[in-house]
């Protein structure tokens, strides 16, 4: 490793236990917080824990990585439109407008061809280009997915069930998702590194 690369933005530092925490204990406050009280109280809730999750990825790691930063700065403006007036649909509508800048970002690099994930996670899962463009085309028609099926869920079911797809489905879902793309990621790790020992497995056959 090149000493530069230990320093390289957006490179995820810190105990193995930060990213998790920060990531999924707001989720938790916030479903446990609506089933006692009410939908704004836990929108406070979600809030003031995602607040609490940003400063101790600072204080652990002294980092935030950009990603978790732009929920929170989303949820700021959704969840703070929830509490000013009193309406639940901003905090409900919040999930499809995150997914579909997702959406968006991921095939506009595509576009650029400068694949945002391999951007992201290159330096710690490395596959060949042809592998990069296969997986953000295959995220962003992921997020697009989720951003349709977030506005069925809260346009046809009650908020008892909103709340538990937003917390506890989601975060289902995306793990079955990703468990799905990594027997694909894997072959193309293996192949790339098959590549540079001058194997005969070809990195990048999107046919594997």
């Amino acid at each position: 490793m090149r000493k530069d690369e230990s320093r390289a933005p957006g490179r995820d530092k810190g105990p193995a236990w930060l990213k998790p925490a920060c990531d999924y204990v707001p989720l938790l406050v916030f479903l446990a917080v609506y089933f006692a009280s009410d939908i704004l109280t836990a929108t406070a809730a979600l809030m003031a824990a995602t607040l609490l999750a940003v400063i101790a990825s600072w204080a652990v790691a002294r980092a935030i990585p950009w990603l978790p930063l732009f929920a929170a700065a989303i949820l700021g403006v959704f969840g703070g439109l929830t509490l000013a007036f009193e309406d639940d649909i901003w905090l409900k509508i919040r999930p499809t407008v995150m997914q579909v800048i997702f959406a968006v970002a991921l095939y506009g690099s595509l576009l650029l061809g400068k694949p945002l994930l391999k951007l992201m996670i290159n330096r710690a899962f490395a596959m060949p280009d042809p592998a990069w463009r296969v997986m953000t085309l295959r995220f962003a028609l992921f997020f697009l997915v989720m951003a349709v099926l977030n506005e069925v869920v809260w346009r046809t079911q009650s908020t008892d069930f909103w709340v538990t797809f937003d917390t506890i489905g989601q975060m289902g879902i995306n793990f079955i998702f990703a468990m799905s793309q990594l027997p694909y990621m894997l072959r193309q790790h293996e192949a790339a590194q098959a590549a540079e020992k001058g194997g005969d497995i070809r990195p990048g056959d999107e046919s594997t």
